[in-house]
């Protein structure tokens, strides 16, 4: 019976390690979130300028003489 709850204990503790592990995951996935969520903002509000600039930019290329 102690072999049984020593062998609980110790994988209680390995479990308890990887929590920890986990929590530091789980940060990083919301800071990449968070980046995310602040790039399609910044793209709804500049769309239109970026995409104005984006066709300027195409057609000096095609009308350039080769």
């Amino acid at each position: 019976m102690r072999e049984l709850m020593e062998k609980l204990f110790a994988v209680l503790n390995y479990l308890k390690g990887k929590d920890e592990e986990g929590q530091g995951l789980a940060e990083y996935a919301l800071i990449l979130v968070l980046v995310a969520i602040v790039c399609v903002v910044a793209l709804l509000f500049l769309g239109t300028s970026i995409n104005t600039v984006l066709c300027n930019v195409g057609s000096t290329i095609v009308g350039a003489p080769s």
